[in-house]
């Protein structure tokens, strides 16, 4: 299987944190490539996803799975004890899909709001003003539900969370949200000790800095 790859990627992360999990990761080939915001999309990628997103699965026949949360789907499925992290029904397969995607709405802020910020205008006040109201809103969210997602199994749900907070650390380095929600610093801290989380940490192959985009917790 080929995945469509990139360091940075929080989205590529989480699909290969859950490979880590599901001992799949010697079945992915993984392909080196960069999604572009603006201007010419990379052809590489639109050759698989036409809206030039990563990541995209390639399977042997042919079929290409794109998204996150369909290639997690399809690993959980593929591997033995994979839907004990998703199962295919039931409460526990809603807890994780809620979580899963409020976990990826929550990078797609992140990742809208940095590409905002970096035109040349500048970001408009009042988008400000939405991005730091919902990014507080998600996090006290997650802050009242670190128990939770530290009982639950470490499948999409959880996974896309700890996926979100390492944009958090990677790209808004000033926000300190650690100080501000304890128990999620807890959950991120012990889960950052797993094989699978440490083994995909966020390489900054390309020497991009954070930005102080004035995400400030209270």
């Amino acid at each position: 299987m080929k995945l469509l790859w990139s360091p940075k990627s929080p989205f590529v992360r989480k699909v290969m944190i859950l490979a880590h999990e599901l001992g799949l990761v010697q079945q992915l080939q993984l392909e080196r490539q960069v999604a572009v915001p603006r201007g010419a999309p990379n052809p590489a990628i639109m050759a698989l996803n036409p809206l030039g997103k990563i990541p995209a699965l390639q399977l042997a026949d042919g079929r290409v799975i794109i998204g996150s949360d369909d290639i997690c789907d399809y690993l959980c499925a593929l591997a033995p004890g994979g839907r004990e992290l998703l199962p295919a029904e039931g409460a526990e397969r809603l807890d994780q899909l809620r979580w899963q995607t409020l976990g990826d709405q929550f990078l797609d802020l992140l990742l809208d709001w940095r590409i905002e910020a970096m035109a040349p205008g500048g970001i408009d006040p009042s988008r400000q003003a939405s991005f730091v109201a919902k990014s507080r809103a998600v996090m006290a969210l997650f802050e009242a539900e670190a128990g939770a997602l530290s009982a639950a199994p470490f499948g999409p749900g959880p996974i896309a969370v700890v996926c979100a907070l390492g944009q958090l650390d990677f790209r808004f380095p000033e926000s300190h949200w650690q100080a501000h929600f304890p128990a999620l610093a807890q959950l991120a801290a012990d889960l950052s000790a797993r094989a699978s989380v440490a083994a995909t940490a966020i390489i900054n192959d390309t020497g991009e800095t954070g930005q102080d985009l004035n995400l400030r917790f209270e």
